[in-house]
């Protein structure tokens, strides 16, 4: 028998941080677009399993979206292992002042590379092994339903790269939009037949969708 259970990734809302860098720290989302929340809520999947982090901007976004659905949500499970990438003592500072802290050595698509901890932080790489074993975890306690993860950029980035068996460095290169959906099925199972699906341990994922963007009626 298979069994898919369908992950429902959105990020958040944009954050009005002023160029700063923020990572976990626990900035509120601009939820003032309700249009774009209705176009969400318009494609979202009946009943699923909620989940948000512990960062308000999750808690807002999903709040937004549920506003617009036909019926009222549960309270979301909230899961820490989905949170931001935590960047230590460069969270609060604006890129150019890490720029000259780190003398211009810039990632080519994010603050650093994929294995380095900024001081008092945490690396890409292991924001990549939690939010994996949490995604299998979570598959397993829910398998076969719809879950819909409100969460980060990084996160998601994370998601994909288990999903596609991504090395970290070529993670960092995928971009994530706010309030972008990117959809991606486990499948368990026989695995003959499953049209676009990537080899994984615990199964397969199939990638349906990258950061699509609402569309929002004109």
């Amino acid at each position: 028998m298979t069994v898919t259970t369908r992950w429902w990734w959105i990020r958040h809302a944009p954050v009005n941080a002023g160029g700063l860098i923020y990572g976990q720290q626990d900035m509120p989302a601009d939820c003032s677009d309700q249009p774009v929340f209705r176009a969400l809520a318009a494609i979202m999947p009946p009943r699923p399993v909620w989940i948000v982090t512990q960062l308000q901007r999750t808690h807002q976004t999903t709040e937004a979206i549920a506003e617009h659905l036909a019926e009222r949500p549960p309270a979301p499970l909230v899961e820490p292992q989905f949170a931001e990438q935590h960047f230590g003592d460069w969270q609060g500072l604006s890129h150019e002042e890490l720029g000259r802290r780190r003398d211009g050595a810039w990632h080519r698509f994010w603050l650093a590379p994929a294995s380095e901890a900024p001081p008092g932080g945490e690396s890409f790489l292991a924001l990549m092994e939690r939010v994996a074993a949490s995604i299998k975890h979570l598959s397993k306690e829910h398998a076969g339903r719809d879950i819909v993860a409100v969460s980060h950029g990084g996160t998601i980035r994370a998601a994909l790269a288990l999903a596609l068996a991504l090395d970290p460095e070529k993670a960092l290169a995928l971009s994530i939009d706010n309030c972008s959906l990117t959809r991606l099925d486990h499948i368990d199972g026989p695995l003959s037949n499953q049209s676009g699906a990537t080899d994984g341990a615990d199964g397969i994922w199939r990638i349906v969708k990258v950061n699509q963007l609402p569309i929002v009626a004109g």
